[in-house]
């Protein structure tokens, strides 16, 4: 079977990483025909947007894609285009697994955590209100009416959306998650004890989806800066998190640095028969071109997507592949060395290379 699969190379390091990641998963022997789009920067100089409608056409008809990282301007400029394609295609859970292999420097030794971040709503849905502007002051003047609470008149204003729809699919997809990969529990994290409304409302749909799975998966919940602590202290203790999007954004990025970075966390986005696949970590533009950064994330990202694919044996021999050259410690870029300057560190490509030697 040939599998028909959109290639969004990115930004920055997005095409080294991403054309690292495509040798890599053509090695396996797994027959895929790649569509290639461009978003981003290069879109933007091209066609003039950031998101070409023509990368949302392929996404939608070939239902598998996997992208580069593409930079997000930081208070400024246009919105993400990582939240748009999550947004539009429908791609409500975000997984990132955070798995220690051996080889990557860390501090801890045995991490094994699954993230699932609801992708769709709560604070990343972009409602704002931008301070000075007369729909501010109207929105201002609208929430003090209603609430009876009182707003600073030069606030600028975001609204967190948390619906029951939502909640429940991303909840319920954890759950599936924790089913069909033979793990034990499920902790959903919040903080309702303040937000009762909004996170109340997600930690009670977490609540009541636990019900459905008595007896096969373990349930609890975690107040968000206490996981924080928890996750530090002893993380061998959890197992799937579920989490609003904010949420699970700053907790994937932490559980990403008990495993050794950024470099070895990648992730999924899936929606209802369609699924977007990508590395954690950003674009980091100085590096662009230099074939110098580690392409680990990327490449795991590959291994969900034949996952995905249900191409087990294929995904199975490759993350050996990339775990054997990891640990072996010989073909690896710099930052996987014990010395950041050990000279003998390779490119991007070079490892690819080793990977795809052990693969085949």
């Amino acid at each position: 079977m040939t599998y028909k699969v959109t290639l969004i190379p990115g930004d920055g390091i997005g095409r080294d990483v991403s054309l690292a990641a495509k040798r890599c998963i053509d090695a396996t022997g797994v027959k895929i025909e790649w569509e290639e789009q461009i978003a981003g920067a290069e879109a933007m100089e091209k066609f003039g947007t950031v998101l070409p409608t023509q990368v949302l056409d392929s996404v939608r008809k070939n239902k598998v894609a996997i992208k580069g990282p593409i930079v997000t301007p930081v208070g400024k400029g246009f919105r993400s285009v990582n939240v748009q394609l999550r947004v539009l295609l429908g791609l409500y859970a975000c997984l990132r697994p955070c798995k220690i292999y051996k080889g990557v420097k860390t501090r801890y030794a045995g991490v094994d955590l699954i993230i699932v971040r609801e992708n769709t709503e709560d604070l990343y849905a972009g409602i704002e209100f931008a301070e000075g502007m007369a729909r501010t002051k109207e929105m201002i003047k609208c929430i003090e009416e209603l609430s009876g609470s009182s707003i600073k008149k030069d606030s600028a204003i975001g609204i967190k959306p948390i619906s029951i729809t939502a909640s429940k699919r991303v909840i319920k997809f954890a759950f599936d998650y924790a089913v069909k990969n033979n793990r034990k529990k499920v902790t959903a994290v919040h903080k309702a004890n303040i937000m009762k409304e909004t996170d109340g409302l997600f930690l009670k749909v977490a609540r009541d989806v636990a019900e459905d799975y008595k007896g096969k998966i373990e349930f609890e919940d975690r107040i968000v800066d206490n996981m924080c602590m928890q996750l530090i202290q002893k993380p061998e203790l959890y197992d799937v998190l579920v989490l609003p999007n904010l949420y699970g954004d700053i907790l994937s990025d932490l559980c990403a640095g008990l495993v050794g970075g950024l470099g070895v966390a990648p992730g999924a986005n899936i929606g209802n028969g369609m699924a977007l696949f990508e590395a954690v970590h950003g674009s980091a533009p100085k590096y662009a071109g230099l074939n110098k950064v580690n392409p680990t994330a990327m490449i795991l990202s590959g291994v969900l997507m034949l996952r995905y694919l249900n191409e087990n044996a294929a995904a199975d021999r490759l993350e050996k592949a990339v775990a054997d050259v990891i640990a072996e410690g010989k073909d690896v870029t710099y930052d996987l060395k014990a010395d950041r300057n050990d000279p003998s560190a390779v490119g991007t490509s070079q490892m690819a290379d080793a990977i795809i030697e052990r693969v085949k």
